[in-house]
């Protein structure tokens, strides 16, 4: 090769060395520094003296010095071309720094070892993301085992109160007479046995995982719809709202039976707690089937909702809508992230003081 092209060669060479923006390193066969560049002094904390003084095993962390030799034997005894590892070195300044480093060897005319070519890459930030990473998730592990022991015991604690309230419903019955065909004490009883459902339903989602569509199963909707009617007769009576049922009898959906309890009840509390004044009130339940999906309209005839204004809002955590004073944001966000846990979707169209229809997409059975 020409005189010319070789210095031009190692000019070029000597640039990229300098310049590139990852660590680069040239090791002696001894672990010594023969060469380093200019952003290995930077990622390390070193100067280029102090590193020429030193072998890498003097700032490799010791738990990854065994792998790293053992690498390098390997490479000497031309049993691999390269290797990439994780390794940590020492910063100067004490400091653990994570790197991907990858390693070749530079040989003589005969084939024998002369010197290694390091690379390294700072991975360190990466490390600490996937540590905060770890650690949230294991936070949530924990406070969900937390929530499991909490709910184990509230259902517990309800059901032996809900067991009382049957004793007294009971002895009311054997005490007062004709008290069996009053209205109000049919409704309690059967609020306790919906209730008593209710925590049935809460020890399946204890028990079970349902964040994927797979462990749902079929469901009624129109028993669900007829259910939550019941339990909200006594407050839609007392707010002077009607509420049509023309939900399907024979409509079935993929779900889970708590979640779909709450995501109606939830609709149904709403369209009455924000029921006009002004004019006689109504919530219409009505189902139709469109492609794979089952779709629950409630409409009402409420206060509406200005969408121009509040549509990004709509199902966030803690947003509110009306001055009401025991609205607390969180109902629409639970309710949201029950539809989408089942696979589904809730789309609203609303006018302020004209009235809201909640579309919910649920899976069909």
């Amino acid at each position: 090769m020409p005189t010319q092209l070789i210095n031009i060669k190692d000019k070029l060479f000597e640039n990229i060395f300098e310049n590139a923006p990852n660590g680069i390193a040239i090791v002696g066969l001894d672990y010594s520094w023969v060469k380093v560049n200019r952003s290995m002094m930077e990622l390390l904390g070193y100067s280029e003296t102090e590193f020429y003084t030193m072998k890498f095993p003097e700032i490799t962390h010791k738990d990854d010095l065994d792998a790293d030799t053992e690498f390098l034997k390997k490479l000497v005894n031309n049993e691999i071309e390269s290797y990439q590892i994780e390794k940590r070195y020492f910063h100067k300044n004490g400091n653990v720094v994570w790197t991907l480093l990858s390693v070749s060897m530079e040989k003589h005319l005969d084939g024998s070892a002369l010197y290694f070519i390091s690379q390294v890459v700072d991975i360190t930030k990466q490390k600490e993301i996937l540590w905060e990473m770890n650690s949230i998730k294991e936070i949530a592990k924990n406070q969900n085992d937390m929530l499991s022991n909490f709910a184990h015991i509230a259902t517990h604690d309800i059901r032996s109160h809900i067991g009382n309230l049957g004793m007294i419903t009971d002895f009311m019955e054997e005490e007062t007479a004709g008290i069996k065909n009053d209205e109000n004490f049919k409704m309690l009883k059967e609020s306790l046995s919906q209730l008593e459902v209710t925590i049935s339903n809460l020890n399946e989602v204890r028990r079970d995982d349902f964040s994927l569509h797979g462990n749902l199963s079929s469901k009624n909707l129109g028993v669900f719809v007829e259910n939550a009617i019941y339990n909200m007769n006594a407050i839609a009576k007392n707010e002077r709202c009607e509420i049509f049922n023309e939900v399907d009898d024979d409509i079935f959906v993929l779900g889970v039976s708590i979640y779909l309890d709450s995501i109606i009840l939830n609709f149904l509390t709403n369209a009455i707690k924000y029921s006009s004044k002004d004019r006689k009130s109504y919530v219409r339940l009505r189902t139709k089937i469109q492609d794979d999906f089952v779709i629950l309209e409630i409409e009402d005839n409420g206060l509406g909702i200005d969408l121009e204004l509040y549509r990004n809002d709509l199902f966030q955590f803690r947003k509110t809508f009306h001055h009401i004073r025991d609205s607390r944001g969180v109902g629409l966000f639970i309710t949201k992230n029950h539809i989408e846990s089942m696979g589904g979707r809730v789309e609203v169209k609303s006018q302020v003081n004209v009235g809201s229809t909640f579309s919910v997409y649920f899976q069909k059975a």
